[in-house]
């Protein structure tokens, strides 16, 4: 039985160079890295060891089943789906990555590979995955009951805060473990790019130097921001519920992320609002500026 905390990886690629190059770099930072040579042999290891890979480095051009019919089954296996899969391609064609993305693919690397850029997007695809089984633990962990719950306000300022919140929110609606991954990403949008003020190239930058928590930290400190408060909204009538967050920033480019962007498919960050609509809500509504965002789901 594998180590839950080992980061095993598996590299899909029909090309033996590849894989070999892919497994030393990854292989270098730590991670254990199993191969296979088209999308059967993937398959086969992926029915075989469900519960095993943090990540799957997939080709998108290979013979017998090639990766996006590879992805498509991946996505339709509820025990697979939520592996984050990293899509290789020779060219980055819009129309193709945007097919990917549809299919369920988040993360996109072009051939020939920057090796530092493939540690950083592996990186990322992990802790995503992470921060989404937390929440989703952190339901099943907790008490139920609040289904009769309609109507509360709530008032939060840290991500901390966030996190509980989302997961209190979660319980109150119809499919909680599919809810609280939306519902906490909007939350924390509205901490950090909303009263925080951090904008996406300021965020890329803290993630690349490994100070995006100080960096949320310090300004959490200082007097500028101590007093913002993030307003939460619960309503349930007429068949759904409907979640309005407002944060005090001063608002967004909202438009821009609620669709994953081809442009941004190679970058580390900028999925969650795009993956909460898509995974969580039947609805989501940006307002004004951007500081008030209202999520809907059918009860």
């Amino acid at each position: 039985m594998h180590d839950p905390g080992t980061k095993h990886i598996l590299v899909v690629d029909d090309d033996p160079m590849a894989r070999e190059l892919l497994s030393e770099r990854l292989g270098q930072e730590g991670f254990v890295i199993h191969t296979a040579e088209d999308g059967e042999h993937a398959w086969e290891k992926l029915l075989a060891n469900p519960d095993t890979f943090r990540v799957i480095l997939l080709d998108r051009q290979m013979p017998r089943l090639n990766g996006l019919e590879l992805l498509k089954r991946i996505k339709s296996e509820e025990h697979l789906r939520s592996i984050p899969v990293i899509f290789q391609t020779g060219a980055g064609d819009r129309d193709e990555i945007r097919e990917g993305i549809e299919a369920g693919c988040y993360y996109y690397l072009v051939k020939p590979i920057d090796l530092g850029i493939l540690v950083a997007i592996v990186n990322a695809a992990i802790a995503d995955r992470d921060r989404h089984s937390t929440f989703r633990r952190e339901v099943r962990r907790g008490i139920h009951g609040l289904s009769s719950l309609r109507r509360a306000t709530f008032e939060f300022r840290t991500l901390t805060e966030a996190s509980a919140l989302g997961t209190l929110l979660a319980y109150a609606c119809p499919e909680p473990e599919t809810q609280v991954v939306g519902i906490s990403e909007l939350l924390i949008n509205a901490v950090e790019h909303g009263n925080l003020g951090i904008t996406y190239k300021e965020k890329t930058e803290l993630i690349a130097s490994n100070g995006w928590q100080a960096e949320v930290d310090r300004r959490l400190s200082l007097e500028e921001y101590s007093k913002r408060r993030v307003r939460v909204e619960f309503e349930r009538e007429d068949g759904e519920v409907r979640i309005t967050i407002r944060d005090e920033g001063s608002g967004f480019d909202w438009m821009s992320y609620l669709e994953i962007d081809p442009r941004r498919a190679f970058d580390t960050h900028g999925r969650g609002i795009a993956m909460a609509k898509m995974l969580s809500f039947s609805r989501l509504e940006y307002h004004g500026n951007g500081s008030e965002v209202v999520a809907c789901v059918e009860s």
